[in-house]
């Protein structure tokens, strides 16, 4: 596999290679030895997750407090997603900042994200299933959202599905009523970005 660190640190894109014949195709999703020699530091599973969505649906942006925040790994096993990493971090280079990687069920990449980045995604075919490996469980009280259409940020989602139909973004209730990049920042929600690096040096340590 090729891993790719983005435009915003701690966030790679990851290519498989996938072997494939008559009978389907086989290839390696995640692999811990080089994810550590990608980032530096070894990737602990506490949970896995999957979600299946619509066209159109919008899931984030999501992020959870730190320490000790989540690092996602996620891939699409079915369909198609544009999947969003969003620099939240205060007094980040980048902060602000959004990068945005396709992935579907034909050259199957994946993307992981580090502790303190907020992440969404939209899907782009009916029945888009996404898996995520998370660093740490789900919690309810630590877990925040920043709205996914901010025009601050200023993401541009896609306006047609996979096969071409237009598609408009589709929100939970929750994720409708998150609140702006600079609102979440004012309430000190946010994680700081020299937080972040001290974090991430106790798991190099």
């Amino acid at each position: 596999m090729e891993i790719r660190e983005l435009s915003i640190t701690g966030a790679f894109e990851v290519t498989p290679r996938v072997h494939g014949d008559d009978r389907g195709a086989f290839l390696e999703w995640f692999r811990a030895d080089r994810f550590t020699e990608a980032t530096g530091h070894p990737f602990t599973l506490a949970q896995a997750n999957a979600s299946v969505s619509a066209a159109g649906t919008v899931r984030g942006v999501h992020f959870a407090e730190l320490p000790p925040s989540q690092a996602k790994w996620v891939t699409c096993l079915r369909g198609a997603v544009v999947d969003v990493v969003v620099d939240i971090r205060v007094g980040s280079p980048t902060f602000g900042a959004w990068e945005a990687v396709t992935l579907d069920d034909t050259d199957r990449r994946a993307v992981y994200l580090s502790e303190g980045l907020g992440h969404a995604f939209m899907a782009l075919e009916d029945g888009s299933v996404v898996s995520y490996l998370c660093s740490a469980p789900y919690a309810p009280g630590r877990e925040h959202g920043v709205h996914p259409l901010d025009p601050a940020i200023g993401i541009r989602w896609p306006a047609r599905a996979r096969d071409g139909a237009p598609i408009e973004p589709l929100l939970s209730e929750k994720d409708a009523k998150a609140p702006t990049l600079d609102e979440a920042q004012r309430s000190g929600l946010l994680p700081s970005y020299a937080a972040v690096q001290e974090f991430l040096g106790t798991l190099r340590g």
